[in-house]
């Protein structure tokens, strides 16, 4: 296979605009813009473009894929340094959209590993903590339908006992990327199984850009200031030109909106600029270490945290994609500090929490390491959506159009399957649909709304003695 960052150029070339289009140059007309490539904007493209209309993808960054981004020169082999799971194999659009792509999609083994001190949990061990973990799960959902919402760590059992600063990592900043203090039970209550995970084996980045193929992606090409006093019209600034369209499809993060580096003439009604604010982003990020010698074992893709003792945790998905890659993840308070102080910082304390676990000769195994620190990255500002107490309604606030010619996605906007890959694409192939009825140029019916979870699914499969079955929500969604 030829290196992996030749692959994403060739992908991300096959995306520009074709020889003689105005695009190409800077200015012109379409049918609908879309600001940003990530999944919902490359959705968003791939179904304006089905249904013949003129449509072209402007992205700030140099490269498809937003907050998916793969990499292969640090280590010589691909690794995601953003999101990297895939959720409901079976269903998930990506995946589906994947098969014409001749990428590998893999599944990954299920259920996790515990370590406690020095060794992996006894069954009787990782039996308590499953209880622990559903009688919190349902706590949480039964605190969702009081008439307030709360934060998740007020609606926790207070009989956790010693696995309560586990119970509260894996619940919050592990999937979320927030403490439980700072999330909605609303909004964690709603979220859809997190299930049947999957991984391109190429990386996630490739994936995105492989799926852009055909389409008119200008990179390196910020929106500055969108415009929609023109009548029937949108104009979208940038530093290349201006684009003039009929509709505007928005899937900037919620971070970049609220920080207000999209400037609207007029400005956004105070309804929307307020749900970017409620569904700020959570902090997660990877520091990278390639092991020699297989020092954790030979098994590909093996998620392990640890029974805590503090809220100073983290995750290990070890073995990635059976290379000699382990990525530990930094989430919530503890990963937003690390990251402020630098990837130094990072590293350390990545090793640290790996000696601790396996002992300080595991140490000597470490060769490269890398640290990500998505929210220092200009264009992302964090990692995936979790609304703060009483904010779960800004989800559907953000699927509302503004004056009928301002449209958002991404993975905020979408209410069950919000911090996933596959929820940014379907909603921004909503978006496109509900543009395009707009406008009479698509009249299929609408898709019937997506049921919300009501209770937590049971283990698919039944652990090994130290193995224990995906908890809900499962793995980390970034």
């Amino acid at each position: 296979m030829p290196p992996l960052d030749r692959r994403t150029f060739l992908a991300g070339a096959a995306a520009l605009a074709l020889p003689g289009s105005a695009l190409a140059q800077g200015s012109g007309e379409v049918d609908i813009v879309v600001i940003g490539a990530g999944a919902a904007g490359i959705a968003a493209a791939r179904r304006i473009a089905a249904a013949n209309r003129r449509v072209v993808v402007i992205e700030a960054a140099d490269r498809i894929g937003g907050r998916c981004a793969t990499d292969s020169k640090i280590f010589g082999v691909p690794f995601d340094r953003g999101a990297h799971w895939l959720y409901g194999m079976d269903v998930n659009p990506v995946v589906k959209a994947a098969a014409g792509t001749g990428l590998d999609i893999t599944a990954a083994p299920p259920g996790q590993k515990v370590r406690i001190g020095r060794r992996y949990a006894r069954e009787s061990e990782l039996e308590d903590f499953l209880s622990v973990l559903v009688r919190s799960n349902r706590a949480i959902i039964e605190a969702s339908r009081g008439k307030a919402d709360v934060a998740c760590l007020q609606a926790l059992p207070k009989d956790l006992l010693d696995w309560r600063n586990t119970v509260e990592y894996v619940l919050g900043p592990l999937p979320y990327g927030k403490d439980l203090r700072d999330l909605s039970a609303v909004d964690v209550a709603k979220a859809a199984e997190r299930d049947s995970g999957a991984f391109c084996k190429q990386g996630l980045g490739t994936l995105l850009a492989a799926l852009a193929g055909g389409l008119s992606v200008r990179l390196s090409t910020p929106a500055n200031r969108i415009n929609t006093w023109v009548r029937g019209k949108v104009e979208v600034e940038t530093g290349r030109g201006t684009i003039v369209a009929r509709a505007a499809i928005i899937t900037a993060s919620t971070n970049v909106m609220a920080a207000g580096k999209i400037r609207f003439d007029p400005e956004l009604p105070k309804r929307q600029l307020d749900a970017f604010g409620k569904l700020g982003l959570g902090s997660q990020d990877h520091v990278v270490l390639e092991l020699a010698g297989q020092p954790l074992g030979p098994q590909r893709d093996d998620l392990i945290f640890e029974k805590a003792d503090s809220a100073r945790t983290a995750a290990m998905l070890a073995n990635v994609a059976d290379t000699s890659l382990c990525m530990i993840q930094l989430a919530g308070k503890l990963g937003r500090d690390l990251s402020a102080q630098g990837e130094a910082a990072m590293v350390d304390y990545a090793q640290e929490w790996l000696a601790k676990l396996y002992g300080s000769d595991i140490r000597k195994a470490v060769r490269r390491t890398h640290a990500t620190r998505w929210n220092q990255e200009p264009f992302v500002l964090g990692a995936a959506s979790a609304a703060s107490i009483g904010g779960q309604g800004a989800r559907a606030v953000l699927t509302e159009p503004v004056r009928d010619r301002l449209w958002f996605a991404g993975e905020a906007v979408h209410e069950t399957q919000y911090g996933t890959v596959g929820g940014a694409w379907l909603s921004g192939e909503r978006a496109a649909e509900a543009a395009m009825r707009k406008f009479g140029w698509i009249t299929t019916p609408r898709p019937a709304a997506e049921p919300s979870r009501e209770t937590p699914r049971k283990p698919r499969r039944q652990p090994t003695p130290t193995q224990a079955p995906a908890p809900s929500p499962s793995r980390w969604p970034f």
